[in-house]
């Protein structure tokens, strides 16, 4: 499997390249988008009335891939279930459409006899990230007001899986 590159290189937030046609591929600017790689966007028991909603919200205009929302997902639910079961109701509120691009270039010797360098360095698909502005609530989690100390932790441990700055805010009902 090829080395993919630190997320540094995709942060910052740039022009997005969205546009996907599902019904006719052939009306599709963006060609040969990867799968967004995010499992669920809503995790728990809906149907319960809670009384307090907790936000991760963003300090930056950042790009997040789908790799690390999906990550901040599953390290949110991996502690809640472990401590308080599945009395919460997490909902991820951003979704990833903008396609990333990679050029490849080769780094061996003559790489010039291979590839053609620079000339066209529009780059392929290689993932997809949401573009996040200041004060975007990412993570949207409802519970119950005795639990709120085990919704910090599981918030804190999220925030580590995320690039960029975010606060966390909680809420009564």
């Amino acid at each position: 499997m090829a080395k993919a590159r630190p997320g540094r290189c995709y942060r910052k937030l740039e022009r997005p390249w969205t546009r996907q046609s599902r019904k006719n591929p052939k009306l599709s600017y963006v060609k040969g988008a990867p799968p967004v790689r995010i499992r669920r966007f809503e995790v728990g028991d809906k149907t319960l009335n809670y009384d307090a909603i907790a936000y991760i919200i963003s300090k930056s205009a950042i790009q997040v891939r789908d790799i690390a929302l999906e990550a901040a997902r599953v390290a949110i639910v991996n502690y809640l279930d472990k401590v308080i079961g599945k009395n919460y109701f997490l909902r991820l509120r951003v979704y990833p459409f903008h396609v990333l691009r990679e050029h490849k270039q080769a780094a061996v010797a003559q790489a010039d006899r291979y590839f053609q360098g620079m000339r066209k360095p529009f780059g392929r698909p290689c993932g997809n990230a949401a573009q996040v502005r200041r004060g975007t609530i990412l993570f949207e989690l409802h519970f119950f007001e005795k639990n709120s100390d085990y919704i910090k932790e599981a918030f804190r441990r999220a925030v580590h899986k995320l690039p960029g700055d975010y606060e966390i805010k909680l809420e009564s009902n």
